[in-house]
């Protein structure tokens, strides 16, 4: 009886630490608000895409954002640049092989601040298969009962495998290509009455 009481209150007191220690934003991310899209450039002309379907887990604390952490998986057969034929192109072994890799993942290794409400996620991006470090600089602000990530990075798309056989010519499509995100979560749970 003794035993269990003492894991009770083990219990309760893991469970308050937890909720002190925890970062200001909760995991309800409002994906009707989200978004997570790839600019590359085609004959120098910019093509936008979307991903539709993802997943984001960011605990973050702006005053001690090195305690801070990111994980995002995105489903690749989400892939929409407006066009069914080239979606069904893109998703193809040449582009990204969703057959054989479905997601992209990235998992931050480490958060800082750079200043003016601006900070710095690193970590490994996969894509295809193969991983690299990237830094994703983002900005963090807290809007009418929300809070909001927001940023872009750029990556090169040969590093990843991206574009097979005669599409690796970059004057046909750049090596480089921008990926943006916006990640919404709902600051606070709403309170149940």
């Amino acid at each position: 009886m003794m035993r269990s009481s003492l894991y009770g209150v083990a219990a309760a007191a893991g469970a308050l630490l937890l909720q002190i220690a925890a970062p200001a934003v909760a995991q309800t991310v409002l994906y009707d608000k989200s978004r997570i899209s790839c600019i590359s450039r085609q004959e120098n002309v910019p093509v936008e895409a979307e991903f539709r379907k993802f997943t984001a887990q960011i605990a973050f604390d702006a005053a001690k954002p090195e305690t801070s952490k990111v994980h995002i998986e995105i489903d690749v057969d989400s892939f929409d640049i407006g066009f069914a034929d080239f979606n069904v192109e893109a998703k193809g072994k040449s582009w990204f092989d969703v057959r054989t890799f479905p997601r992209a993942t990235f998992v931050s290794r480490g958060i800082r601040a750079l200043g003016g409400g601006r900070f710095e996620a690193r970590g490994p991006l996969t894509i295809k298969g193969r991983t690299a470090d990237v830094a994703a600089p983002f900005t963090y602000k807290e809007d009418a009962g929300t809070a909001v990530f927001e940023g872009a990075f750029t990556i090169k798309r040969l590093q990843y495998n991206i574009g097979e056989g005669a599409w690796r010519d970059t004057d046909t499509v750049a090596d480089d290509v921008q990926i943006k995100f916006r990640i919404v979560f709902a600051a606070r749970p709403a309170v149940k009455k």
